[in-house]
């Protein structure tokens, strides 16, 4: 990995491969990170996130994994971000400091969601004791008040953070309330945090008020044709760029309709790349074969502007 580039772009919020009764399967993440770079134009993960099932996993199975992708993303990605948000504090510091010890670029951290943290204060205590464990590692906030139920705004919680987390760096915002980006943007133009986006579907309309990238799981297997897109709009050719967009948001509202979630972007990973995937965990259960033959279909159906 070439450390300290700052973050911007593309970052895959990898999928976890799992053997068919379960267990962890590191054998392909070498695979994985050839066809991200080569294939899907991806140098940069999130690994142990939502996607990557991590609070679904133990802590020896995370540390396991970050270790594989740091070990063979050696020379081939520019960031592995390794998420250690856990419920237990005590189990988010010790995840902080093997992120730490085996070279991670970045450690993010998500809000507690059983026991929630009231207000910002609380919040920030809490990340602040995690990031202390990894003193001279980037620190992110992960943001993701669908799932966390945690909805104290991201505006209010960088106001002073530097002064409390002097390692934090910026920010995964898994949100779809963009006058609470934007605020963040405006408000902290002069400090250089990252911001990046979590909702694929709504990229566009983020990179439009001045998010740096993103984090999402369709760049697995569309980061190609999202990387066209920022091209698009960096040229600027915004019409092309919508049309990315809208073709992205086309295949997620088609698939969101038959129930789309960790355990379907599985399947889809599967069908796209050829690398097994493996069931989810429970309580997540396996997408059904109809689920993978409708969207083998919509793929195929699905003409991109560069004519593949």
């Amino acid at each position: 990995m070439t450390p300290r580039k700052k973050f911007q772009g593309l970052v895959a919020a990898t999928i976890t491969p799992m053997t068919p009764d379960g267990q962890i399967n590191l054998s392909v993440i070498g695979q994985y990170v050839d066809y991200l770079v080569s294939q899907q134009n991806i140098k940069s993960v999130f690994v142990n996130g939502t996607t990557g099932e991590g609070l679904s996993l133990s802590t020896q199975e995370r540390k396991q994994l970050a270790e594989e992708w740091v070990c063979q993303g050696k020379d081939k990605l520019d960031h592995v971000i390794i998420h250690v948000g856990a419920l237990s504090l005590p189990e988010s510091q010790e995840l902080a400091r093997h992120a730490a010890a085996i070279g991670a670029s970045a450690i993010a951290v998500i809000a507690p969601f059983f026991f929630k943290p009231t207000n910002k204060d609380v919040l920030i205590a809490f990340l602040q004791k995690v990031a202390s464990e990894a003193p001279a590692v980037p620190f992110y906030y992960y943001h993701i008040p669908p799932l966390t139920g945690v909805k104290i705004r991201v505006e209010e919680l960088l106001d002073g953070i530097k002064e409390r987390i002097p390692t934090f760096q910026g920010v995964k915002f898994s949100d779809t309330d963009l006058l609470d980006l934007a605020q963040c943007i405006n408000k902290n133009e002069g400090e250089q945090f990252a911001f990046l986006y979590g909702v694929d579907e709504q990229l566009l309309s983020a990179l439009a008020v001045g998010a740096n990238g993103a984090v999402g799981s369709t760049y697995n297997y569309l980061g190609q044709k999202t990387n066209l897109m920022l091209q698009a709009l960096a040229k600027p050719d915004l019409a092309l760029a919508r049309k990315y967009q809208f073709l992205t948001g086309e295949f997620l509202n088609f698939v969101i309709k038959l129930g789309f979630g960790v355990a379907q972007t599985k399947a889809v990973m599967t069908l796209v790349s050829g690398i097994p995937m493996g069931p989810p965990r429970l309580p997540l259960v396996d997408a059904s074969e109809e689920f993978i033959i409708q969207v083998k279909a919509k793929l195929e159906s699905i003409v991109w502007p560069d004519g593949n």
